[in-house]
């Protein structure tokens, strides 16, 4: 959902992931929630974030026809609510610039000459 606000930036979506630590929480799983996040959700990047953040059971493709799937299920709820970047960073893909992310908290704050 992040992207890169940098003036002058037009292709700030999405943001690479530098991993220096993940942690896995757990969830309770609402496969509500999750059949009606499916179609916000931009698929390919999904799969690079969480390959990104070591973890590469998510299909290359997403259907709507896996949502029948509890085995699917488990794994997009996985991706998508109990990863999460501890420490790291978020690079822009244009310019490069890195947003640090410590505590699980993006620094998203840009310099005044970015602005």
């Amino acid at each position: 959902m992040l992207s890169s606000n940098i003036k002058g930036v037009t292709n700030g979506f999405p943001l690479r992931i530098e991993v220096v630590k993940v942690e896995e929480k757990t969830v309770e799983m609402n496969t509500d929630f999750l059949k009606n996040m499916f179609v916000k959700i931009d698929w390919k990047v999904l799969v690079e974030a969480s390959r990104a953040l070591g973890y590469a059971e998510l299909p290359e493709e997403g259907d709507s026809s896996f949502l029948e799937s509890d085995e699917f299920l488990s794994r997009f709820h996985h991706a998508l609510l109990e990863l999460h970047l501890e420490e790291g960073a978020l690079i822009c893909p244009e310019t490069g610039r890195r947003f640090p992310v410590t505590k699980g908290i993006p620094n998203m704050l840009l310099h005044e000459d970015e602005v």
